[in-house]
């Protein structure tokens, strides 16, 4: 891990109790407030990044900050896939569970190519719900998934078993 990734990691702050009582909020707003660690932990996303891949599928909503900045880095496309109803021309949608729920995800019409290779990005990995029902997308879509990336992974909620068989990484596990 370079100093500049380790110091971007080092601005992640704990809120306890938000978002409801006895949870523990990984708040990433001071790394993305801090152009030189946005930088770092850019890079370090895309670092092993398949040569193929052309498109970053980025996940509403601080995916969207870390896959553009992934994107802006490695000379990319960015296709954002969005919370239900936010979309003028939905090619697919998935709903899934989440930690407190359900929620719907889906995919911009046209936005990605037949066997074009993506990484899909989202800034944490928690039950794993939110980048399995991504990554759905992506293959019904008839793209290919070459990774998925996070900044933050909470090992003690599992979500990895969801992307059993992924080249799934984080920068940082807690």
């Amino acid at each position: 891990m370079t100093e500049a990734l380790t110091r971007a990691l080092a601005l992640i702050r704990e809120v306890p109790d938000f978002p409801e009582p006895g949870v523990l909020f990984r708040d990433l707003t001071p790394m993305l407030a801090d152009g030189p660690a946005l930088r770092a932990v850019a890079e370090a996303l895309g670092a092993d990044l398949d040569p193929e891949v052309t498109t970053v599928v980025a996940v509403e909503a601080r995916g969207f900050l870390f896959g553009a900045a992934l994107a802006a880095v490695h000379g990319l496309g960015v296709v954002p896939v969005r919370k239900a109803g936010k979309l003028p021309l939905v090619a697919d949608r998935q709903t899934y569970e989440l930690e407190y729920g359900t929620a719907t995800l889906e995919l911009p019409d046209g936005g990605l190519r037949l066997a074009e290779k993506v990484i899909v990005v989202d800034d944490v990995l928690a039950t794993g719900g939110t980048l399995a029902a991504a990554c759905d997308l992506v293959e019904r879509a008839g793209a290919r998934v070459a990774a998925t990336r996070v900044v933050v992974e909470i090992a003690a909620l599992a979500g990895r078993e969801r992307l059993t068989g992924r080249d799934t990484g984080a920068l940082l596990t807690v």
